[in-house]
């Protein structure tokens, strides 16, 4: 089991919940990676060092401790510029220990359960992006070699080389997502010639989407206790006998707080299907205290992804984890997405839930009828 040091460099105006959870999650995180985290460091500063993020200080302190902690990873619950792992790499380098941010992390997660050829392809595509220029040492401090002004060195040649050759296999992998996409939208058209009613299970990771799926529709998923157990895009079908329909449900990858751009990027031909449904099912593990926060990092993802303003039911799970519970503030809150009080894992309360996609569903059917007799 790799043994890991966790670093988290923190703004002096982060809340101390916050930051309580930002670094639970990142314990999360390490240990779903398959490692152990053996010591936390934390420091506040007003701006990350320029070289190495961390503080000359602290980094000493780190360095200090390797070896008798016999740490073979420092993760940073940060995002750093290549440089700046660079340098930190090369300050610890007699501890042969491997530094990676918070993306690099997520990464190797990614990659550890990534099952299809189309999910490792969008994990190679996001880790050039984010890796690219240490992915051969870092080119841009060879270029330094180089000569004076219009001289061309043996590290300036070093560096086009790398640049051109990480240009070349990102046109090449997102070529080969461009078939998977035009898949895709031909699935999605499809089911729209056969007016297949479709369904999106989407959330934040571990909020019990997989075990949703399975609840609905009967189909054997993986169900795991772990951040993004979930690449891929999995469906199944559940059946309407108000409508006397099939609807198709879409499970696919979880929302996490922070989750930069590049990979919800990498990630969007996986949610294509997920992301045309005509009705979203938003899974929030309700007896966690971070609820409300982890509702708006979807709302937010969902709104970068330009799917915020779809028709949502806002699923609350693990009901079966709460003695009493008190529903009736969250309902309040959330009254706009009529949520739903179930636990996936007992089948309590999915008849409700069943009830309201088939009102929906049926509202819609309605409403496409008196359009099309208004033509």
């Amino acid at each position: 089991m790799h043994r890991v040091i966790a670093v988290d460099v923190l703004s002096p105006t982060t809340k101390p919940r916050q930051a309580e959870q930002s670094q639970a999650e990142l314990e999360r995180l390490i240990d779903t990676y398959g490692g152990l985290m053996v010591v936390k460091k934390v420091q506040k500063r007003q701006s990350p060092d320029y070289r190495t993020y961390l503080g000359k200080g602290k980094l000493e302190e780190i360095k200090g401790e390797i070896a008798g902690l016999e740490a073979d990873i420092l993760v940073f619950n940060n995002i750093l510029r290549p440089q700046q792992i660079w340098h930190i790499e090369e300050f610890l380098r007699p501890h042969k220990i491997q530094v990676w941010d918070r993306v690099d992390l997520i990464l190797k997660i990614f990659a550890k359960h990534a099952q299809t050829t189309e999910a490792k392809l969008q994990i190679e595509l996001a880790a050039i992006k984010h890796m690219g220029p240490r992915i051969f040492g870092m080119g841009m401090e060879l270029s330094r070699q180089g000569g004076g002004i219009g001289t061309r060195g043996i590290g300036e040649t070093n560096t086009e080389i790398m640049k051109r050759h990480l240009a070349e296999q990102e046109e090449k992998i997102r070529g080969k997502i461009q078939k998977y996409h035009q898949m895709h939208q031909q699935q999605i058209a499809n089911r729209q010639r056969k007016n297949l009613n479709t369904i999106a299970i989407l959330g934040y990771t571990n909020a019990g989407k997989s075990q949703l799926l399975t609840a609905l529709t009967r189909k054997e998923v993986k169900v795991k206790d772990e951040l993004f157990a979930t690449l891929d895009t999995r469906t199944g079908s559940l059946y309407l006998p108000e409508l006397e329909q099939i609807c198709l449900i879409s499970d696919t990858i979880g929302f996490i707080q922070d989750l930069p751009p590049q990979l919800i990027s990498a990630f969007k031909t996986t949610l294509a299907e997920a992301l045309s449904a005509d009705l979203i099912l938003m899974v929030v593990d309700y007896p966690d205290r971070e609820r409300d926060h982890k509702i708006q990092v979807v709302l937010e993802i969902l709104e970068e992804l330009g799917v915020a303003q779809k028709p949502i039911i806002l699923v609350a799970n693990k009901m079966d984890l709460i003695k009493n519970p008190r529903t009736q503030t969250f309902q309040k809150k959330y009254q706009r997405f009529k949520p739903v009080f179930v636990s996936a894992l007992k089948s309590q309360n999915l008849e409700t839930l069943r009830d309201d996609i088939s009102n929906f569903f049926k509202k819609n059917i309605s409403e496409r009828i008196l359009f099309d007799n208004s033509r």
